[in-house]
């Protein structure tokens, strides 16, 4: 389950960074929603790792 949120924290990270900076694939419908979801992705990155640090 961690490695599933790290791949879905990256995947999202992705996603609304392409947005923020060369407007695809949203056309920065909402700059407010895509730093949000940006920085939802990195906790959730950071959480997963935290998590996958500590299983070892």
């Amino acid at each position: 389950m961690c490695i599933f949120g790290l791949s879905v924290a990256v995947l999202l990270l992705l996603l609304f960074a392409l947005d923020l900076a060369i407007k695809i694939p949203f056309s920065r419908a909402s700059m407010l929603m895509d730093i949000g979801a940006v920085l939802g992705a990195l906790g959730l990155g950071v959480i997963s790792f935290m998590t996958l640090r500590e299983q070892s």
